[in-house]
């Protein structure tokens, strides 16, 4: 068993929450979310990877053949959906953000009530 795609799921994950860390505009802030989040998707189809599998149709196939797990692949398209709507969502808060307080900069905008 390769650790591989393991490893490369963490380094994506540990470039985004970096990027979050260190972001100065929200934009910037929104996509290394998105990066973040995309590491998840790396790991979850690695955990459904199977050596030799083939793809999850088992029409015409003999039993016994190997395949991959289709429920963590329906779980990675439901994560991308789910990433999508949430992208959209900050999307449109910092552009009301920017709107109101007409900056993109986290650190300068001020507290704002109601």
């Amino acid at each position: 068993m390769s650790y591989a795609p393991y490893v490369v799921a963490g380094w994506i994950c540990l470039i985004g929450i970096y990027g979050i860390v260190t972001s100065t505009n929200l934009i910037h802030l929104a996509l290394c979310l998105t990066v973040t989040q995309s590491s998840t998707y790396v790991l979850l189809l690695a955990i459904g990877y199977v050596d030799g599998g083939g793809p999850p149709i088992f029409k015409g196939v003999k039993l016994g053949t190997t395949a991959v797990d289709p429920v963590v692949q329906s779980l990675t398209l439901t994560d991308i959906v789910v990433s999508v709507t949430v992208l959209a969502l900050i999307l449109a808060l910092a552009l009301n953000v920017h709107k109101r307080a007409e900056t993109m900069n986290p650190d300068e905008i001020a507290e704002m009530a109601g």
